[in-house]
């Protein structure tokens, strides 16, 4: 039988994160990286977004693993909604296996050890189709690697989130000698990180983000609130050095901060000075300028805590006069407007805010002269651009072109295409798609929220809700009770009462109608009382709200016949000699004793 090896696009392009991409080798299928993606705002109430799961439901008995690059969310995230069907292995490195341990544990109290692998930089692992290495990158985070998978047409090679920066300390540095003795086995195609590529201006190099850190803090007259991702240990280790040289006391805010740093320093990737931290209690007795709070927030997004604090809403921590916010991280473009908010908060409550990302240009992705410097160094025949959205890839690939890469030979995905390499024509054709729609995680159901419900909330947000409540007699053709109607989020009730009554004989005029030309069918007299509120109330109010209609049924003399047939009450089972029922104005059954 013939080899074949095929690229699939699980996630993770046209959209920032949940990246998770897989290579197939005949029988045998290597998942690259399982991370999910937190919703923009036009995701009404969803928590998280997963990759479809249905991959693993299709062609889960051919995943011999998991393979991730680092310990960040958008290549981890997905791993506690995965485990939880399928018995997967995972391979890692040592910091990103305790780290998706912590992610798992999450959600899943009883997770399985013995599917967790640690490997390293070092590391080579044969199956029966393809081999499995690894080699250093540079990232926000420690122990990050990238993967290189031999398969009988070449290398296939999957970056992560990467960047170049030859200061870095040894423990994120990027190995280029590896990379070069990649590159002498003939790179097939390249998976590379897409995020920074509009970038024309070079990184500045950690080294100098952490002198800039320092002066910041010396410079602070009051107390330091740093703002930072729990899991972007570069940044923290440098509020520490910073704190340590300035001689103020750190304190740890936030359940993802204290588990991450705890786990990173057990381990050895995070260096916290003697006597460095501090607790809560000890705030009151310590001089404003001598503290630092380091907030990452639910979740390791500290805005939202940021926000709490300015409006003292915050359980631990208030804004006040002479604070200093130093926001650490770099927001994404989609983030950027809750920036400018938060620090307008900041403001009003007494501090001031320095943004990192304004005064230095830091980013842990590879800028566009990075990405050529990596296809320079491995000359794949293929550049496939993924982490990004469309016009990040569009970016990508021109600085692929102009790298030397033929413009066919750079091809621009989107999620659920499969690649099958042709051995013959020495070319990608695109074949049945896989898997590749949005999971939606909100509270703990999983994918129960599809684009109705969303749309439905969508509406909700826009022009809330109007309630129509009314009882018949269907065998009278008559309206037994008087038509209620409410709303939500929709107008003032009480300062609407001719809207509302107008409503009510609508609906009156709307089942008549339905009674004299109608046969009588559920479905279509509440879709009659539906489609004439929302016309009427768009007419009178421009407004769409969602129209729920509620119509019940009374059938008064059918329930007095079947009582006087049995002569015993139904639910208990006694003489009904001295009952009776009456139907009053409310529509309500009422049993009246003699």
């Amino acid at each position: 039988m013939a080899d074949q090896v095929k690229i699939m696009i699980l996630s993770g392009v046209r959209e920032q994160g949940k990246d998770m991409f897989a290579v197939q080798v005949n029988d045998e299928i290597f998942v690259l990286d399982a991370g999910l993606k937190y919703p923009d705002s036009s995701l009404y109430g969803i928590d998280l977004v997963i990759p479809d799961l249905d991959f693993f439901e299709k062609y889960g008995d051919q995943v011999v693993g998991i393979f991730l690059t680092h310990g960040h969310a958008d290549s981890i995230g997905a791993l506690p909604y995965i485990l939880r069907q399928y018995d997967i292995p995972v391979f890692g490195s040592r910091l990103t296996i305790e780290l998706a341990k912590i992610t798992v544990k999450r959600e899943n109290k009883r997770i399985k050890n013995s599917l967790f692998h640690v490997i390293d930089a070092e590391t080579e692992i044969e199956f029966k189709n393809a081999n499995i290495s690894f080699f250093h990158t540079t990232h926000s985070i420690p122990d990050s690697l990238g993967i290189d998978v031999h398969t009988p047409a070449g290398e296939v090679v999957y970056t992560g989130d990467f960047k170049f920066d030859p200061s870095a300390a040894p423990k994120y540095r990027t190995d280029l000698d590896r990379l070069a003795e990649i590159s002498q086995k003939k790179v097939l195609a390249l998976l590379s990180d897409s995020s920074n590529a509009e970038a024309s201006l070079p990184n500045v190099s950690e080294q100098e983000i952490g002198e800039y850190v320092t002066n910041v803090f010396r410079n602070a007259t009051g107390r330091v609130i740093v703002a930072a991702k729990a899991s972007n240990l570069i940044r923290i280790q440098e509020v520490l050095n910073a704190a340590h040289e300035t001689g103020r006391k750190v304190l740890l805010t936030g359940r993802d901060v204290a588990k991450i740093v705890r786990t990173a320093m057990d381990l050895g990737y995070l260096y916290v000075p003697k006597n460095l931290l501090m607790r809560v209690k000890d705030l009151s007795t310590t001089p404003d300028n001598k503290v630092v709070i380091l907030e990452t927030g639910q979740m390791g997004e500290p805005l939202n805590s940021l926000q709490k604090m300015a409006k003292k809403r915050h359980s631990m921590i208030t804004i006040h006069e002479n604070d200093l916010v130093f926001i650490a991280t770099t927001p994404s473009h989609s983030v950027e407007t809750v920036v400018a908010q938060t620090s307008d908060l900041v403001y009003r409550a007494g501090g001031t805010v320095i943004e990192l990302g304004r005064a230095k240009h830091t980013s842990g992705h590879a800028t566009g002269r990075d990405l050529q410097m990596l296809i320079d160094i491995l000359k794949p025949q293929f550049v496939i651009p993924v982490i990004g959205e469309y016009r990040l890839l569009e970016v990508h690939r021109d600085l692929a072109i102009r790298a030397g890469i033929k413009k066919e030979n750079v091809l621009i995905t989107r999620n659920g295409d499969c690649l099958d390499y042709d051995f013959k024509q020495k070319k990608f054709n695109l074949t049945d798609p896989v898997p590749g729609e949005d999971i939606m995680i909100d509270g703990s159901g999983i994918g129960d929220v599809g684009n109705i419900v969303l749309r439905d909330r969508e509406i909700l947000s826009d022009d809330g809700i109007f309630i129509a409540v009314v009882t018949i007699d269907r065998r009278k053709k008559k309206i037994i009770a008087q038509p209620q109607v409410t709303s939500r989020g929709f107008v003032y009730i009480k300062a609407n009462h001719q809207l509302m009554n107008d409503c009510i004989e609508l609906i009156k005029k709307t089942i008549n109608n339905n009674f004299e030309h109608k046969k009588f069918d559920w479905t279509e007299i509440k879709q009659d009382v539906r489609n004439d509120l929302e016309k009427f109330l768009y007419k009178k109010t421009n407004r769409r709200p969602v129209v729920l209609p509620v119509v019940m049924e009374v059938n008064q003399n059918r329930h007095r016949a079947m009582q006087k047939r049995s002569g015993k009450n139904a639910t208990t089972g006694k003489n009904n000699e001295h009952h009776s029922v009456d139907v009053k104005k409310s529509g309500k059954k009422i049993v009246k004793k003699d």
